[in-house]
């Protein structure tokens, strides 16, 4: 029996190559059983001009299945469908929805699903003026160099680090280069039995957290502040302060006598962008060690200090070891990668550790060795340099575009970031203000997700600009303004 070319179509804008997307189908169509044993696939001719492509993009997808075994050639009588090829067995092939008996919202009780999450459309690229924060720029990163040390990673000689299970440890080379180059620069000395590779710093906050919290213990949180940490903290059911942050981020003086775990992002404050002056920083610590409490230290955007150099870290201060530092490179080199790290104590290190194994044992080994080669080898210095150019140009244009369209900055700092943190007039809801937004092509985060559930403003709202191209800035803004003045007219009314 012979196959229909018209069985088979192209998905317009995937981002698999046409000879991939061939491969796949035909792959899938097998594994499914919709494409049975000693079937005759369409020539090559035929396939090639139904789907709109050349003949060889089909003749390779087809040499490539030949010899995965999915096909068999016979002679000049063309492709079959091999008996060899593998197949799902019927009792993995999908079936008809079924209702479930079970009421998982009752049984789950949607502890972590309830959470204040950051909504971010998937096709945030497709938007104009995407105003988000925390996405990659593929047009700065340097690809190139990222891929000749994947490769390096993948050689003989790093055969081991890709391939071994290491239990509970990390890749020496990538721990070795963090201490001797990356902490050093924000003043910290740590040995390598002090540094815990996370999956970023979400995994680094739920890890310490973890270890260091429960039920009945205070935990404190700057208001507004990271809506991640507010999802761990909720989770583990310990009791949570929320501290209300001034222009020099986290006031010592308002946090509760009885204060078991503080977290506080000092370097740059999320989102307000405030920087914790050295006296406030030595008043934490000292806060610290008269009430007996551990601090978190998540130092959150050093890297894009731009402006002016960036403050030692509080962790470089501490001389009692009750500074927990979280560090990541999620936002310097990629989200995607989801690599971070903790430094602290070694008791509380090794806790960390057996934790991680529980879950996870430890990173890839083939992440962690590339990123050690393009951190040892210059190249992660050098991205630096150019995203930090490239920020401060943009920062320029939208501090200027903001000044114009006459909107109000609510904070803002003064070392550089990725963002501006913003104050619309009372009675503009930022979260209805974003969805007015969508189909004019711009987008931005609305800011109550940031507070305290039980008194959170709703005219508050982030502007980022580490995925917005310069020339699109003005525009952006421009449009962002006349929204909140239409918005204010109305409310008027």
């Amino acid at each position: 029996m012979s196959i229909p070319a018209e069985s088979f179509f192209l998905t317009p804008g995937a981002a698999a190559t046409l000879q991939q997307q061939i491969q796949q189908m035909i792959a899938e169509g097998i594994l499914r059983g919709r494409l049975r044993h000693g079937e005759k696939l369409p020539s090559s001719r035929k396939l090639a001009s139904h789907l709109g492509v050349s003949r060889i993009t089909v003749t390779l997808a087809y040499t490539e299945l030949l010899a995965g075994d999915y096909l068999t050639s016979r002679g000049r009588s063309g492709y079959f469908v091999s008996d060899n090829a593998p197949r799902q067995p019927d009792f993995a092939l999908p079936r008809g929805r079924r209702a479930d008996a079970v009421n998982w919202d009752e049984v789950t009780g949607q502890r972590y699903s309830s959470g204040p999450y950051l909504a971010k459309p998937e096709d945030w690229r497709t938007y104009p003026f995407p105003f988000i924060y925390g996405q990659a720029d593929s047009t700065l990163f340097d690809h190139q160099n990222w891929r000749q040390c994947a490769l390096r990673a993948l050689g003989l000689r790093d055969f081991d680090a890709l391939t071994a299970d290491y239990y509970t440890r990390d890749d020496p080379m990538l721990i070795e280069y963090v201490v001797r180059s990356i902490l050093p620069r924000r003043g910290i000395v740590a040995r390598p039995e002090e540094v815990l590779l996370t999956m970023g710093a979400q995994n680094a906050l739920w890890m310490t957290a973890e270890v260091l919290l429960g039920a009945g213990r205070l935990a404190v949180q700057e208001n507004p502040a990271y809506p991640g940490l507010q999802m761990i903290l909720q989770q583990r059911g310990c009791k949570v302060a929320y501290v209300d942050v001034d222009a020099e981020g986290l006031p010592p003086d308002h946090i509760p006598p009885n204060a078991d775990l503080v977290f506080t992002t000092p370097s740059h404050h999320c989102p307000t962008n405030a920087t914790m002056p050295t006296a406030r920083r030595r008043a934490l610590l000292e806060r610290a060690r008269r009430d007996n409490f551990v601090i978190v230290e998540d130092d959150y955007e050093f890297e894009m200090s731009f402006m002016k150099s960036a403050s030692p870290a509080l962790k470089s201060l501490d001389e009692e070891g009750r500074v927990i530092y979280v560090g990541s490179f999620s936002k310097s080199l990629f989200p995607g990668m989801r690599l971070g790290y903790l430094v602290g104590s070694e008791p509380f290190i090794r806790e960390a550790r057996s934790l991680r194994a529980t879950v996870m044992r430890h990173l890839p080994g083939h992440i962690q060795r590339t990123t050690a080669y393009f951190l040892a080898l210059g190249h992660y210095d050098t991205l630096l340099n150019r995203m930090n150019q490239v920020y401060r140009r943009r920062r320029i244009a939208m501090d200027e575009a903001i000044r114009a369209c006459g909107l109000s900055v609510a904070g803002q700092g003064g070392f550089g970031g990725s963002s501006f943190w913003m104050r619309a007039p009372e009675g503009v809801d930022t979260g209805a203000l974003a969805l007015a937004l969508r189909p004019k092509g711009v987008l931005i985060e609305p800011g109550q997700v940031f507070f305290d559930p039980d008194r959170a403003p709703r005219n508050y709202y982030r502007l980022a600009y580490s995925s917005i191209p310069q020339g699109r800035i003005g525009e952006g803004i421009a449009r962002i303004a006349e929204a909140i003045a239409e918005t204010g007219h109305k409310a008027t009314e």
